[in-house]
């Protein structure tokens, strides 16, 4: 089993002047929900996710050795311009400062060269589509890409791993966008080398009838998120019912080993929307409290509860800490889903927008 310190290169023994890496990540849903942290992005409780496909960032890294003869590239600074869809985005920079910082034991290279990182997504900006985990899983690839050139010896699961690692240190769900189409984070004891250090392919059987599971987002509110992740997560720190929240997604973590292997949809459905509902919950619960949901997004609970009851399909919904509403069902239902949500629910999002996704595999070299 990896630790942190196994992420630390003692020496490299390639090099490389100048060149560049382009990858693309994918954003993430979670099932059972990663809620509260602890120091150094590790997680207070467990979490798994399906990896999308469509709803991705492309990201591209180009990179300069620095002359250091020159008094302009001191050797002791990160160095780099970042652009969103081709243009300087300077409010997104400290973020990639903060990462810097945090990984530069782990990537003693950085301050070496002078980065361009070139970032866009597949999604419409200000979508309300969180692109953290995306954007930190394609950056950190990246950076892994220029490590092996560095390091040819380095093993594609070593390589994995690490890529994941750094990610969850820019954001925490962010090492669940790596690798797997059902990936696991945070440390459980069912589940074979899961850990808190980095996301894992689920590793157990997964039912036939998870195999291309569909993800379609309702865009309810496409604005700025009222309450920050970061600052989210830091409501658990004293909650009166955080204990008892992390215990409930050790327990449902295990019912959905069993439901992965069985194909039991009707739990499954059970253990979804319990999970988006008390990740809402416990946001209520907090001191300061924070109600996230839209009356929009109510109405949409509603409808599918009420389309589910009435037609037997397997639709079911989960939400991230936000207003949109992922709606999650098998892929032989999808014509009749897609339907019902042209029908009934598209009256409740923002300008009408939707987006449809599926079951990725996780990051792509391009």
């Amino acid at each position: 089993m990896f630790t942190a310190n196994d992420f630390i290169p003692s020496s490299y023994t390639n090099a490389i002047d100048s060149g560049k890496f382009q990858w693309s990540s994918p954003s993430n849903i979670a099932l059972v929900k990663y809620w509260g942290k602890k120091d150094k992005q590790i997680p207070a409780n467990p979490s798994v996710s399906f990896t999308l496909n469509n709803c991705k960032t492309i990201t591209s890294l180009t990179f300069d050795k620095k002359d250091i003869s020159s008094p302009l590239n001191v050797t002791d600074t990160f160095s780099f311009d970042l652009l969103f869809e081709g243009k300087a985005k300077e409010d997104f920079k400290p973020k990639i400062q903060q990462f810097f910082e945090r990984v530069l034991v782990y990537l003693p290279f950085l301050k070496d060269y002078h980065f361009t990182i070139d970032t866009e997504n597949t999604f419409p900006h200000s979508s309300g589509i969180a692109s953290s985990a995306s954007g930190m899983a394609a950056l950190a690839m990246n950076l892994m890409s220029l490590e092996k050139v560095l390091n040819p010896e380095m093993t594609e699961d070593y390589f994995y791993h690490k890529a994941s690692f750094l990610a969850r240190l820019g954001s925490g769900s962010a090492c669940r966008s790596v690798k797997g189409e059902v990936v696991v984070w945070g440390n459980h004891n069912n589940i074979k080398g899961s850990s808190d250090l980095f996301g894992v392919a689920f590793p157990n059987t997964i039912h036939e009838k998870f195999k291309n599971f569909q993800d379609t987002i309702l865009l309810v509110d496409k604005g700025e998120k009222q309450v920050s992740s970061s600052v989210g997560h830091n409501l658990m720190n004293g909650h009166p019912f955080a204990e008892k929240r992390f215990e409930q997604a050790h327990e449902n973590l295990d019912k959905l080993i069993t439901v992965f292997e069985s194909g039991n949809l009707n739990e499954f459905i059970t253990i979804v929307e319990s999970e988006a509902l008390t990740l809402h919950s416990m946001m209520m619960t907090s001191i300061p409290y924070f109600i996230l949901m839209k009356p929009n997004t109510l109405q949409i609970i509603n409808a599918i509860w009420k389309y589910r009851n009435e037609t037997k399909i397997p639709v079911c919904f989960t939400l991230d800490a936000g207003a949109n509403v992922h709606v999650l069902y098998p892929e032989n239902v999808k014509e009749n889903v897609l339907q019902f949500i042209k029908n009934e629910l598209v009256g409740y999002c923002q300008n009408g927008q939707y987006l449809c996704d599926e079951i990725g595999m996780g990051s792509a070299k391009i």
